[in-house]
């Protein structure tokens, strides 16, 4: 190898002024901006498209690596072929891949600890053209400045074959995993966000397979879910639009995502007191306006305009009195917890809407969820020897139909038994029925509640 492969699609996916590139991909991730407390992925899913529309929601990810950027010395990148077919992961066979910020070397010593593998070949012809890896380079470039890459141009292979690859390179802190992928692609505005709804739901619940339909990644992204399925790792869905939101019409349009992964041990983030107060409050503000009160101003926070997931409770002398929310982060978490409280006070099938004479004696309660990790259970005695009793939230699919309970149910229906039998219930099935094709996930969930407003 003594060969180094030039930028391609630079000029069309992004700038070809170098001068011009750095500006574009510092303000893209300066405008990502997420929080000083965000945990550090060990490994993310990137859409590939041209960066004026999907570069900032690329940056939302590569942004999180901003606290650690001094300890990635190693890139693994996984993309799509797009131009030339190959059978398994295909390595470039040159020593470095250049932009216009400069030259990345390779790691000679990461392909060479892969190339026994069946799976692995070397195809330059694959890398030539192919953009799902080139396009994530200049925000490498920016963000860890000197390291060393592993570029595979992934075809034809299983998921068990890149899931193969992944556990031979994963490494610690110092290695990043990166897998290139956008989503639907060529679909109509609408229908286009309801299939990469349900896809990135499906890649929160580690619950692959995914179609090429879904994903043009799929393949890399699969053999990423089986790998992180196996070893625990938890999924966070950090920003999701279309082109028909960025840069293109909504007649036809393609999906992006970015989803960061981490150990389970980091899955978790801290939730201080102050957060609890901005959100209550929040909630609070958005019931009082729909009912007709004063409006609010709304606090300047930069976390609240990040995809998030929540639920919003109602009570009154300690019973409910109203309960709406949302299981996956599919909007601004301001967006989300104001959506949810008016829905809680006003359309809970359950009770009347909530009467602005009953708002003051009405306890607000709000819950962030994290995101679900699938249980894989063959029967149902598997699935409740796996659930634990005051810490799951669960979630419970069986084809069309959907229900879920927070971890706060257990409090109620401490019997795991009792707990799933009633969760049938809410989504409309028998309390005795089980089937092959039910899928369960957990969830955590950090809760503030009101004080002395009942």
């Amino acid at each position: 190898m003594n060969s180094i492969r030039p930028a391609a699609v630079a000029g069309s996916f992004y700038p070809a002024d170098s001068a011009q590139l750095a500006r574009q991909v510092q303000q893209l991730l300066s405008a990502a901006n997420p929080t000083a407390t965000a945990a550090v992925p060990k490994a993310l899913i990137v859409p590939h498209a041209g960066y004026i529309y999907s570069g900032a929601v690329a940056a939302q990810a590569y942004a999180r690596l901003r606290p650690v950027a001094g300890r990635i010395k190693r890139v693994v990148l996984l993309g799509p072929v797009h131009r030339v077919p190959v059978r398994g992961l295909a390595l470039p066979g040159v020593l470095a891949f250049a932009t216009p910020l400069g030259q990345v070397a390779l790691d000679i010593a990461g392909m060479a600890a892969i190339a026994d593998l069946p799976q692995v070949c070397v195809s330059g012809a694959a890398h030539a053209l192919e953009h799902s890896l080139e396009v994530q380079l200049p925000f490498l470039q920016a963000l860890l400045g000197e390291f060393q890459l592993v570029p595979l141009a992934v075809g034809d292979a299983s998921s068990a074959e890149v899931a193969q690859v992944l556990a031979r390179l994963w490494g610690g802190e110092e290695t990043l995993i990166v897998i290139s992928s956008d989503l639907s692609h060529f679909l109509p505005y609408g229908q286009a966000q309801q299939i990469d709804s349900e896809t990135v739901r499906q890649i929160l619940a580690r619950r692959p397979p995914l179609s090429h339909q879904q994903a043009c990644g799929a393949t890399p992204v699969n053999g990423l879910l089986a790998f992180a399925a196996e070893h625990g790792l938890q999924a966070e869905l950090l920003d999701q639009c279309n082109s028909g939101d960025s840069a293109g019409d909504k007649s036809r349009v393609v999906g992006y995502a970015s989803i960061a992964f981490y150990p389970a041990k980091q899955a978790t983030k801290e939730h201080d007191d102050e957060q609890g107060k901005t959100l209550l409050q929040l909630a609070r503000g958005a019931i009082t306006e729909h009912l007709g009160g004063p409006g609010q101003a709304h606090p300047e926070r930069s976390w609240l305009h990040k995809p998030g997931a929540s639920f919003v409770t109602l009570t009154q002398q300690g019973l409910l009195r109203g309960c709406i929310g949302s299981l996956e982060a599919h909007r601004r978490l301001i967006d989300d917890v104001q959506a949810n409280a008016v829905a809680a006070a006003s359309s809970d099938w359950r009770f009347a809407p909530l009467r602005r004479s009953e708002l003051a004696g009405t306890r607000i309660e709000v819950s962030l969820l994290s995101a679900t990790e699938a249980l894989i259970a063959a029967s149902e005695q598997q699935a409740l020897e796996q659930l634990r009793p005051g810490l799951d939230g669960v979630l419970l699919e069986y084809r069309q139909r959907r229900g879920t309970f927070l971890p706060q149910v257990w409090e109620s229906l401490p019997d795991p038994a009792d707990f799933l039998a009633q969760l049938k219930r809410k989504a409309g099935l028998p309390a005795d029925f089980w089937h092959a094709d039910i899928h369960l996930a957990r969830y955590s969930v950090t809760k503030w509640q009101e004080t002395g407003n009942e």
